[in-house]
């Protein structure tokens, strides 16, 4: 064991004795062995830092466990120690749930080596998992038996089940199949006191009282730690058709989206949209991308379309009644079928650089919000405006998950803006920004989580009783403030957003 810290300032209840944190490692090294064990500081150091590189926090050991067993060791330990537990999953988080804080007086916990997944149950359309397996891996396994698991997004490969389900994830396939929450048919959890509650067998029908899973669902941590889960799969698709639109305005692309529902059903499975200020910064950006169409439009909808076995053959034909129907309507003003599995990954290639082409550009404060679907787009064109007005030269560009009520809302320093623009007077507009989201009844994460990101804003903007509730449920689960501290639940004198 090698730079194991040794200052010996520490908060109530966590050893500041060297000599009983090295007894604690011992304990701790000697239970997971060399796999599941380190303390050394370049073992830990990529761990420590969160995926954006904004927050790099500092711990007293990386323990990885092999098992629910083993972590509901590791949680006795630490718990008669008073040594707190940040959990971690892929790393792979937008807003640093899951970094410890740079105290350094933290265990992180890694949930990777819990990676095993089980056999998949065709008939019933389901698999238990282990919190540790990457949904790429999950994809794949689900593929190999001709079913599929419906949630997708643009970190599948190093996004973990556990943290998935912990931050409730999102992605491009909501709007048909529902955030992580609705995939969720069982857990597995070691909490606070070391003690496992498995729930992994599903019932259709079980009235024992609170619906206890969604306890720990979007939780992101802080009330127990899971370990495994029982995941529902769809059929896999057998066809499926990508459509770029060009539209004239946010609404009518909501216009168009709310066609496409009547005419396509359960088929539509996405719908993002893209202004194109953002088109053409990924054109910029990446030699990959191509010009989905030959004009330009103020805004594209990116749809797509499919089918299981029994439904493949007709769905061609039912898409291009329905965008010839649009045309008709005057709902769009051009459009392009992908005719090839090339050409329709080609068209998601640009909605999935937008992020990257937007940062190239330079500094931007990012904000993940939602708002009611039938009222985005009037969010859109009426505060993108207001938002320019007050801060001359900034630039606003929102994209992504219009089916759902949620896009990803950013506002783009003026050119030539030095680094640490986000920091300051970017602060000023996200505090803006949720405040007027919180005005129109929305919320200021869709997908993202809180984290320690939003945690002030959070304290800031939501319901008083809300608030309450959750501080409620933290107690009465994680009393002595052990799992993951600092992260989604605001402490009580915590009141404003930092300035």
């Amino acid at each position: 064991m090698t730079d194991i810290p040794t200052t010996t300032a520490a908060p109530d209840g966590v050893i500041s004795d060297p000599a009983d944190r090295k007894a604690l490692l011992a304990q701790l090294s000697d239970l997971l062995g060399p796999r599941g064990f380190t303390a050394n500081h370049e073992a830990m150091a990529p761990w420590l830092t969160d995926w954006r590189g904004r927050y790099t926090g500092r711990a007293l050991a990386l323990l990885s466990p092999e098992d629910a067993t083993q972590l509901a060791q590791i949680v006795r330990l630490a718990g008669a120690a008073g040594v707190p537990i940040v959990p971690q999953g892929g790393n792979s988080g937008m807003v640093g749930g899951a970094t410890p804080d740079a105290g350094g007086h933290s265990l992180l916990v890694s949930l990777r080596r819990m990676n095993t997944i089980g056999t998949i149950d065709k008939d019933a359309m389901q698999v238990t998992c282990g919190a540790g397996v990457i949904l790429q891996t999950l994809h794949e396994a689900a593929e190999a038996v001709g079913l599929r698991f419906p949630l997708t997004l643009g970190g599948k490969g190093s996004a973990t089940v556990g943290g998935l389900i912990s931050t409730n994830a999102g992605g491009t396939q909501v709007l048909r199949h529902g955030n992580m929450r609705a995939q969720v048919l069982g857990l597995e959890v070691v909490l606070t006191d070391g003690t496992i509650w498995s729930a992994l067998t599903p019932l259709k029908k079980d009235n024992r009282g609170f619906d206890l899973k969604q306890l720990f669902i979007g939780s992101e941590g802080t009330m127990g730690m899971i370990t495994a889960a029982t995941l529902a799969l769809v059929p896999g698709v057998a066809e499926r058709r990508v459509v770029w639109a060009g539209v004239e305005s946010i609404h009518a692309a909501r216009a168009l989206l709310l066609h496409c529902q009547r005419k396509l059903g359960a088929a539509l499975e996405g719908f993002e949209v893209v202004p194109q200020a953002s088109l053409e910064a990924v054109l910029d950006h990446t030699q990959k991308a191509r010009k989905p169409l030959e004009s330009d439009h103020a805004w594209h909808a990116l749809i797509e379309v499919v089918a299981d076995a029994d439904a493949a053959a007709t769905l061609g034909e039912r898409v291009e009644a329905a965008m010839a129907d649009a045309f008709e309507a005057g709902l769009l003003q051009d459009a392009a079928i992908a005719t090839s599995e090339a050409q329709a990954d080609a068209f998601w290639l640009i909605r999935e650089e937008v992020p990257f082409a937007e940062r190239a550009k330079g500094p931007a404060v990012q904000h993940d919000i939602s708002v009611a679907v039938d009222a985005m787009p009037d969010f859109i064109a009426q505060v993108s405006p207001r938002i320019e007005a007050m801060f001359p030269g900034v630039h606003v560009v929102a994209f992504g998950h219009l089916g759902d009520g949620n896009v990803h809302y950013h506002v783009i320093a003026p050119p030539g803006t030095p680094k640490g623009w986000d920091t300051t007077e970017g602060k000023k507009i996200s505090a803006w920004v949720y405040d007027e989201v919180t005005r129109w009844g929305g919320s200021i994460s869709a997908e993202h989580g809180i984290g320690q990101n939003k945690i002030a804003e959070l304290a800031h903007t939501a319901d008083p009783v809300a608030l309450a509730l959750l501080r409620a449920v933290k107690q009465a689960l994680d009393p002595h403030g052990m799992l993951n501290p600092g992260k989604l639940v605001p402490p009580l004198a915590s009141t404003a957003p930092t300035p």
